[in-house]
């Protein structure tokens, strides 16, 4: 059996895909297999692959089945004792799946593990959090989460607080990168396919939490992210002004978390709360700031949208969102 099998999900990804390929093709660890699924990709990923990486188990679909779903797909075909699930936007320095492999192998009661999130100039990413809740949402979407960041209380989503350089168990760590036991998924599974994008992985970790493992945040695992690159390349939808979250998609994920893991009033408080926020945005950019304003009542219209589209997070909309 292959000790590690790397699955990656493309979407008009081929600017990206020589230096992450690149990266896996240097590392010190020799005993693993990748597989990319490509989302119907537009772009010229999948000749890219078939011409420079033949190394690599290629599947590709006819329509994009989200990040989550062409996971489960490629976990299909994955034949290695840990499960390591890569972006195709990251790059690893040459020891990463050798040090995550030995991070996981001498904690048997770690399920899943993460690393340090950076930018191409090094700079920090959230790369671990707390679950979501009405308060974290309330102080990210206040912007007291980023005003205070060295606060344990305001800066309790994202752990900016902590010390980035010392390991820690957390409640879940970004998909970008992520080690995971192969026996475990066989347990639970991988992702929940209601969940086309955003959100997923969190869920997973829940599920991860409920079947009696932790899951840890590695700072010696050393990930250069760009991020949202595969989300900038849909057509027609709205983006966050704060990144590049493709905005409905965002809401549907949230209603369907918030409803499986809290139940349906707390998924009503939710919109409630985040409705209230830009209505009084929406209210006091009116003259100041129209383009806000106008942001903030098109995320209002998305949250009935999303809430009549959901049965309020019950039921996932006819996938591809």
């Amino acid at each position: 059996m292959t000790t590690l099998s790397v699955l990656m999900v493309t979407y008009n990804s081929a600017p990206d895909l020589p230096a992450c390929l690149n990266s896996l093709r240097g590392q010190t660890l020799k005993d693993f297999e990748i597989i990319v699924i490509d989302n119907a990709s537009r772009d010229d990923s999948v000749a890219l692959i078939r011409s420079d990486y033949p190394e690599v188990k290629l599947i590709t679909s006819d329509s994009n089945l989200g990040f989550g779903n062409a996971n489960n797909k490629a976990l299909t075909v994955a034949e290695g004792r840990y499960i390591v699930l890569l972006n195709p936007d990251a790059t690893l320095p040459a020891d990463t799946l050798e040090n995550a492999l030995k991070h996981i192998e001498e904690n048997p009661d770690v399920g899943m593990g993460g690393g340090l999130l950076q930018g191409t100039q090094g700079e920090w990413q959230p790369s671990a959090h707390l679950f979501p809740s009405l308060l974290n949402d309330a102080l990210t979407l206040s912007g007291l989460a980023d005003r205070y960041p060295n606060s344990r209380f305001f800066g309790r989503f994202n752990r900016s607080w902590a010390d980035s350089t010392q390991a820690a168990a957390v409640d879940w760590v970004v998909g970008a990168f992520l080690i995971l036991r192969r026996d475990l998924v066989d347990q639970i599974g991988l992702f929940d396919p209601r969940f086309f994008l955003y959100y997923e992985e969190v869920d997973l970790c829940r599920r991860i939490y409920q079947a009696g493992f932790k899951l840890y945040y590695w700072p010696d695992l050393v990930i250069t992210h760009i991020g949202g690159t595969s989300a900038e390349t849909v057509d027609g939808l709205a983006f966050s002004s704060s990144g590049k979250q493709v905005t409905l998609w965002r809401i549907y994920s949230q209603l369907l978390y918030y409803r499986k893991w809290h139940g349906s009033i707390y998924s009503w408080l939710v919109k409630g709360f985040e409705q209230s926020w830009h209505r009084l945005r929406a209210w006091r950019n009116t003259t100041r700031n129209p383009a806000k304003a106008e942001e903030s009542k098109r995320i209002v219209e998305f949250w009935e949208q999303a809430w009549k589209n959901t049965q309020g997070g019950l039921h996932s909309p006819s996938q591809p969102w």
